[in-house]
């Protein structure tokens, strides 16, 4: 199973439906980086997604983006094989 990395805050309910997605294709496992914790590394998702909203999910070395486009990836059928890699 892939590595799967998310930029995140506390309360963002896009952020609990990217999960919920994440874990309904079978993925154990995500690496959570609260930015609203951890206030540096907000500039640091910024400077390496060229986003400022939360949340931005990485499978592997793959940026997937925000929930929109993680959601879309799904519907097209890329999301299981790009987890599966």
């Amino acid at each position: 199973m892939a590595r799967v990395v998310m930029y995140s805050t506390v309360v963002c309910p896009y952020c609990q439906m990217a999960e919920r997605l994440l874990r309904q294709r079978g993925v154990d496992e995500i690496e959570k980086i609260l930015i609203d914790r951890e206030p540096g590394r907000r500039e640091e998702m910024m400077t390496r997604t060229g986003r400022r909203t939360v949340p931005q999910i990485y499978i592997d070395e793959t940026h997937v983006g925000g929930f929109d486009d993680l959601s879309a990836l799904d519907r097209q059928g890329g999301l299981v094989p790009l987890l599966a890699a």
